[in-house]
């Protein structure tokens, strides 16, 4: 009987070792999409709808606002000029994004999702706007 169930264990052993060698790989990634308008009306647009999603988030409508439900994520906006609006907005895991405006009027969004994601929106000029998505997995 000792024998039968080693055997029966050495087996259920290497099938799993067998079936671990030959799944790929998980590793780690993420997709982005990201939007930039080149028309200064749609960038007034997006800029606009930027700052309402940050009041109805219970956020300012101006300034740096960062959200972040999960563990392990950090963020950063760095602003210099006036009137500029950045929103990170993180949802999951071991998350790291950061936003720098220098100029005027900008309005970025920064949206992540799922695990382990990095991102930046840089923005240098006047009356730009931009929105990144980003999942992990």
């Amino acid at each position: 009987m000792t024998t039968r169930f080693t055997r029966n264990i050495a087996a259920a052993l290497t099938a799993a070792m067998l079936g671990l060698a030959a799944a790929p790989a998980m590793a780690g990634g993420q997709i982005a999409i990201g939007f930039s308008p080149s028309d200064p009306d749609q960038a007034q647009a997006l800029g606009t709808g930027l700052k309402i999603f940050s009041l109805f988030q219970g956020l300012s409508g101006t300034g740096a606002n960062a959200y972040q439900n999960g563990s392990g994520n950090s963020a950063g906006i760095s602003q210099n000029g006036w009137g500029n609006h950045g929103l990170i907005f993180q949802d999951g895991n071991g998350h790291n994004g950061t936003i720098s405006q220098n100029g005027n009027n900008n309005s970025c969004g920064l949206f992540q999702f799922g695990q382990a994601t990095n991102a930046q929106c840089v923005q240098n000029g006047n009356g730009q706007s931009g929105i990144t998505t980003v999942f992990g997995f």
